[in-house]
C-alpha cells in the first residue's frame, strides 16, 4: 500500500477529528496502526488531546508538610495520617492512609564481637570441620583461608558464618 495525496489528506483530517491510530488504519484500509503513528511522525502533525480524561491542572504546594522535629525520637507507635496522590493511567486516586514509622533499632557495633585469627590455610590443608572463608586475592602470593573449627552444619566458623548468612531483613537495611 502506498501514500497517496488523497490517502494523506484523509489521514490529517482523521488525525485532526480526534481519532486514535487504530481507528484511522481500520477506515482507511490496508495499513496498520503503525503505519499511520509512523506516517503522523513524518508529517509532523500536532499531537491531539487524550481522550476521555480531563486536563490536569498541576498546582504548586504553599506550605511544606510538617517534619518530626528529630527522626530518632520516632516510635513504633506513633501513627499519623497522610494524603497520598497516586497516578494510574489517566486517572489520579487521593487516598487517606494510616502510616504507622518504623521502630528504632539499635545500630551500634557489638563491642563483644571477636574476630578470629586466621590460621592461614592453603587451600589443600582445609577438611570438613575448618573455616573456608577465602582471605585476600586469590592472584596474589598471600591468599589464604581462615581454617578455624567451623560447626557441623556450616563451611564457615562463627564469626564468619554471621557474616555470609545474614537474615534478608539486615541485608535490606545495609543498602
Amino acid at each position: 500500500m502506498n501514500w497517496t495525496d488523497e490517502r494523506v489528506e484523509r489521514l490529517k483530517k482523521l488525525w485532526a477529528d480526534g481519532l486514535s491510530a487504530s481507528q484511522i488504519a481500520a477506515q482507511l484500509g490496508g495499513v496498520s496502526r503503525n503505519a499511520v503513528i509512523g506516517k503522523v511522525h513524518r508529517l509532523n502533525l500536532p499531537g491531539r488531546a487524550k481522550s476521555g480524561g480531563q486536563a490536569s491542572v498541576r498546582t504548586k504546594r504553599t506550605t511544606a508538610a510538617p517534619r518530626a522535629p528529630n527522626y530518632a525520637g520516632r516510635t513504633a507507635t506513633q501513627q499519623t495520617t497522610r494524603t497520598v496522590s497516586r497516578s494510574s493511567g489517566g486517572a489520579q486516586l487521593k487516598q487517606d492512609l494510616d502510616v504507622i514509622a518504623a521502630e528504632d533499632i539499635d545500630t551500634r557495633p557489638q563491642e563483644d564481637v571477636v574476630v578470629p585469627i586466621s590460621r592461614r590455610l592453603m587451600l589443600v590443608e582445609l577438611s570438613e570441620r575448618t573455616c573456608k572463608w577465602p582471605i585476600g586475592d586469590p592472584l596474589q602470593e598471600g591468599f589464604h583461608f581462615c581454617g578455624n573449627d567451623s560447626g557441623d552444619a556450616s563451611p564457615y566458623c562463627g564469626y564468619h558464618a554471621k557474616l555470609a548468612f545474614q537474615p534478608s531483613s539486615e541485608r535490606k537495611r545495609a543498602r
